[in-house]
């Protein structure tokens, strides 16, 4: 399947159950999905099927709408009373309003009419699958996959774990590039923790958060007496972290004569306090990082040459969330777990059309804002569900967002005749009416 939102998944994880009294439905069924890699097993009746589910576990049950003595709707009313974590695909020969409507309401929220094509079928149950996987990494109770204590399974994520571990090895100057929210300061206590300094100090400093006439004397420390309200010495960041690690982050916002004292100490690993000549040696590692393009700064004269490529000996960039795929259900889930605990009673869960919104969100406060809502959401909640209605403004709007300018367009097409197809539920006769395509050009484009 095409689509950025989508996940990679293995098949053979995922059993299913097809319930039918057509033998001949049952056989076409079953040799799709198996040929796909699914877990399939069948029987022909809604009895004999819960003798199975009660003595075998499932991930989804495809059942016939209409069948003799119980009917597909009554599969349905078992499996969402007694299995809440399956998921159920109605399939039936009569399409009709009426029929459609009473699966829903029922719990059904996956519908096939027949006859459709083996692509139809499996793009179906790959809906189907999504969404499982969408609620077991938002909701299920192991603890997310994680790396130097950041929550993270995304191949752009494995990227940053394996950098961090050389970086920890190397002791070098590291370089840490990312927009506000995606984790510099967390990824740079890593390699500090990683290395032969993590029993020394860590000591992180926001250039942004220090006003300009003081960050020197931050920095470097001061003497008694060296300016108006020095009343004491005082013991800069640089020697506090002798030994360990010092943190700047934000370093694209220090100004020009602060990069040049910058420059000095770390060529020279001397420091001066303000108001002494007398030279302080230290062993400090620093790792700097920005939400700026340092590059860029560097041709308007606004950032030194030669500082940059003392501080990017190791350059880390750090992608935004909405760069990670996957690692947003993973992050809602150590966020619910780690809010949820501070509640009284049971914490609400995310329904899937909430799950989605947020997965289409473009987060331009990265994992911070996530963060910070899903706090919210909890608190907020007036019932055991979170859905789209609770979401901010922002996020209940269907359009969708601008996201990355950097994209080629075969990639836009592609994310776009997925969400085509996940609103018609794989039927890709509609997709290609909705796409102004025939279904031969939208097989091609799948392929």
């Amino acid at each position: 399947m095409v689509g950025a939102e989508d996940f990679d998944f293995d098949p053979g994880r995922f059993n299913i159950l097809v319930v039918d009294d057509a033998a001949d439905a049952r056989e076409v069924i079953q040799a799709h999905l198996e040929e796909e890699g699914y877990g399939v097993q069948t029987c022909s009746g809604v009895d004999q099927a819960l003798q199975i589910l009660a003595e075998s576990a499932f991930d989804i049950i495809i059942t016939d709408l209409r069948m003799p003595k119980a009917g597909g709707l009554e599969m349905v009313r078992h499996v969402r009373q007694h299995l809440p974590d399956a998921e159920v695909m109605m399939v039936t020969g009569y399409p009709s309003i009426e029929g459609a409507v009473e699966a829903l309401k029922t719990g059904a929220e996956h519908y096939l009419a027949k006859p459709f094509t083996d692509s139809e079928l499996l793009a179906a149950v790959a809906v189907v699958v999504r969404k499982l996987i969408r609620k077991r990494m938002a909701h299920d109770t192991t603890p997310p996959a994680a790396s130097h204590g950041i929550v993270g399974a995304s191949a752009e994520m494995q990227k940053v774990f394996r950098l961090i571990d050389k970086a920890g090895v190397a002791d070098a100057n590291v370089h840490i590039s990312g927009e506000s929210g995606t984790g510099k300061e967390l990824v740079a206590r890593a390699i500090h923790y990683a290395g032969a300094r993590r029993s020394a100090p860590f000591v992180s400093v926001n250039c942004t958060a220090v006003p300009e006439n003081l960050i020197e004397s931050e920095l470097f420390g001061y003497v008694k007496g060296a300016f108006t309200g020095a009343g004491n010495a005082r013991t800069g960041f640089f020697e506090i972290a002798h030994g360990g690690t010092l943190f700047l982050d934000e370093i694209g916002d220090a100004s020009l004569a602060m990069q040049a004292k910058l420059l000095r100490a770390i060529q020279e690993k001397t420091i001066y306090r303000v108001g002494s000549s007398r030279p302080i040696q230290i062993d400090t590692r620093l790792i700097c990082a920005t939400n700026k393009k340092l590059l860029q700064l560097i041709d308007k004269g606004l950032f030194r040459e030669d500082l940059y490529y003392r501080i990017n000996v190791i350059d880390i960039p750090l992608p935004p969330l909405r760069e990670r795929g996957d690692d947003l259900f993973l992050l809602i889930k150590h966020f619910h777990a780690k809010f949820g605990k501070q509640m009284a009673g049971q914490a609400p869960r995310f329904s899937d059309a909430a799950l989605r919104r947020l997965k289409s969100y473009a987060w331009p406060g990265n994992v911070r804002e996530l963060e910070n809502l899903v706090q919210k959401l909890l608190l907020m909640a007036e019932g055991p569900t979170i859905d789209v209605a609770d979401l901010p403004p922002v996020m209940k709007s269907r359009r969708a967002p601008v996201g990355r300018l950097d994209r080629s367009l075969a990639e836009v097409e592609a994310e776009y005749i997925q969400k085509v197809l996940e609103s018609v539920r794989g039927n890709k006769t509609r997709a290609a009416e909705i796409l102004k395509i025939n279904r031969k050009t939208l097989r091609e484009k799948l392929k």
